[in-house]
């Protein structure tokens, strides 16, 4: 093709500059509830759609061989066979339904999303590559049971390290009460606020003392048994008592909107945005391959926790070299407990393969060493708070000065785009966007899902956004800003339901939704679409295998689910296998396979 400084569509007009995919047309087929992400963010980054194809999605044009991909519940013959079983086999059903104590689906369709935008990856993936003198890819399959392994991957590592959990998994968590009924989510990162919120509110100090620990290790184990106390402090408060009492004491607190709330203010934004900056140089000359067509790039990470690590976690699997910049004496993550090996199992599920380099980013010659690395890399990406990165001379203009052919990406929290936003992380993003409401079905009072869904999924929006950055930079010669967000990643998964909410219908799925049967050892899942019809069987005094057949024998889809994170990497029913790493730490499979 062109050569990325002179790239025109086919008909000779400029690329638009915003749209890495203009004058790219692709027929989409597949199952309608997998395609759905896949169908609207091509067309978000300018490609012309049309679904109802053929089986396959078929990306081309301007220029670029086919890209194709292929999307599925799982492998043939597995009985994973659309969201709720999707949800059961892969341990999603049991992680969810920690904080509940036994097994629930979430009432979203959270894997048909992750698998969409992991599809989407792919193909931008393989247009990258051809841009860079690659082969044109051949067919990438992306399956549900595959997101879902990701999607638990930091879990199931933990399941299959050499020591405990930190804090023992049991049923309990936020949301709290106020006397004044409203639900609302608590956020801090530091011991202190959390110790001068309680005070305030005038709680016993052994409550506080052993509500810390669950409370800080929540996002590790999607669960939080604090003491029943703490909840019963806040419902003797009304809810601008317990505001003033977060105000003083540097903690926060957000109360759940609704699915309507959220559907009355959303303004249709795309979930991530691409700014072309100005003319760049070369970049690498390394060919892409099929398998890596981003082998010969190099990307910087500068994140924690979850959603930058993962959004370079992905881009290593597609070939990139990732180099993490953490701070001197490494990541303190490295040490969370479970771990393999002397290191953090969860760390590894999100980092292992990288190269670290240790730089104090408040020191200026530290800083300076990191601008030297930033002229030689082709993407940034980092997570650092709000204006963080301006305050340190490190946000986009000033690297863009470095390396004018840099991807820079920030994955944050809310895109600038709500302005009374509470702290950037998952929970409370949940809670600000109505995800809350949304993974319980009606009948449930509203809860964030203690697993760390938007993390993931903002991870993963984040891959999508630098991915359709480079594939810009090749086609425009110009260095990109790209950015996503929990929110981004929040309203791609709840669309379905805001446009319920926003035509007056109950954005809700019913009472009991993705709630399993309870056999005589264990729990079986039905599809969704058997789920009705399977309720009629009394399976409790079955054991799983007889349920099954029982269910099957009468037409009715339903699977095992998966209670035991660390039997996966046994179960058959899986597309790809479950290995070891060099730790000995679980590592789930690539979530592409390629024909």
């Amino acid at each position: 093709m062109a050569s990325p400084a002179t790239a025109r569509t086919a008909v000779g007009r400029p690329l638009d500059t915003a749209r890495p995919l203009h004058a790219l047309r692709c027929e989409a087929g597949g199952p309608e509830a997998l395609t759905r992400v896949v169908s609207d963010h091509l067309r978000r980054l300018g490609a012309t759609v049309r679904d109802d194809g053929p089986g396959d999605i078929v990306l081309g044009g301007a220029g670029f061989a086919p890209a194709t991909a292929r999307t599925d519940w799982g492998a043939a013959g597995s009985g994973i066979e659309d969201e709720a079983t999707a949800q059961a086999a892969t341990g999603v059903m049991a992680v969810h339904g920690r904080r509940h104590g036994t097994p629930r689906g979430l009432g979203v369709d959270y894997l048909a999303t992750a698998t969409g935008v992991l599809t989407v990856q792919g193909l931008l993936a393989g247009l990258v590559g051809q841009a860079r003198g690659g082969p044109p890819a051949g067919v990438r399959t992306t399956t549900a049971d595959r997101a879902g392994l990701l999607a638990v991957s930091q879990y199931l590592a933990a399941a299959g390290a050499d020591e405990p959990e930190a804090v023992e998994p049991a049923p309990g968590g936020p949301p709290f009460t106020s006397a004044d009924g409203v639900l609302f989510e608590l956020e801090t990162l530091d011991p202190g606020a959390w110790a001068e919120f309680w005070r305030s509110l005038e709680a016993p100090s052994d409550a506080v003392r052993a509500g810390w620990r669950p409370f800080q290790f929540r996002y590790a184990t999607a669960c939080a048994p604090f003491p029943a106390g703490l909840h019963e402090v806040t419902r003797r408060h009304a809810w601008a008592r317990i505001r003033q009492a977060a105000a003083l004491s540097g903690a926060e607190v957000c109360r759940l909107r609704t699915l309507a709330e959220r559907a009355g203010e959303a303004d249709g934004a795309d979930p991530w945005a691409l700014r072309s900056l100005g003319p760049g140089g070369l970049t690498s000359a390394e060919a892409a391959t099929t398998e890596r067509p981003l082998a010969g790039l190099t990307v910087l990470e500068a994140g924690r926790r979850i959603q930058a690590p993962l959004a370079a976690h992905l881009l290593g699997l597609l070939g990139a070299r990732v180099i993490r910049i953490e701070p001197p004496g490494g990541d303190p993550l490295r040490g969370m407990p479970p771990a393999c090996d002397g290191i953090s199992a969860r760390w590894l599920a999100l980092n292992r393969g990288k190269d670290a380099v240790e730089i104090d980013i408040k020191s200026p010659p530290d800083r300076s060493r990191l601008r030297e690395l930033v002229a030689e890399a082709d993407v940034f990406v980092h997570n650092w708070a709000p204006g963080k990165a301006a305050a340190l001379e490190l946000d986009t203009g000033h690297l863009a000065a470095v390396n004018p052919s840099l991807v820079y990406a920030y994955t944050g929290g809310w895109a600038d785009r709500i302005a009374d936003a509470p702290m950037g992380t998952d929970f409370m993003a949940q809670a600000r966007t109505g995800a809350g409401e949304a993974v319980h079905p009606a009948g449930e009072a509203p809860a964030p899902s203690l697993m760390t869904l938007l993390d993931v999924l903002g991870g993963l929006h984040g891959t999508e956004a630098i991915l359709a950055g480079l594939l810009l930079r090749e086609r425009t010669g110009h260095g990109v800003r790209v950015d996503s967000s929990l929110l981004g990643a929040a309203d791609t998964l709840l669309a379905p339901a805001l446009r319920q909410a926003a035509a007056g219908a109950d954005p809700r799925r019913p009472a009991g939704f993705r709630h399993p049967l309870r056999t005589s050892d264990g729990w079986i899942a039905p599809g969704d679409g058997s789920a009705g019809a399977a309720a009629a069987y009394d399976v409790s005094g079955m054991c799983t295998e007889d349920a099954l057949d029982q269910l099957r024998g009468h037409g009715l889809t339903a699977t095992a689910v998966t209670t035991d994170l660390s039997a996966l990497q046994q179960d058959p029913r899986l597309s790809g296998p479950i290995g070891r790493d060099a730790h000995g730490a679980p590592a789930v499979p690539d979530p592409w396979s390629l024909a």
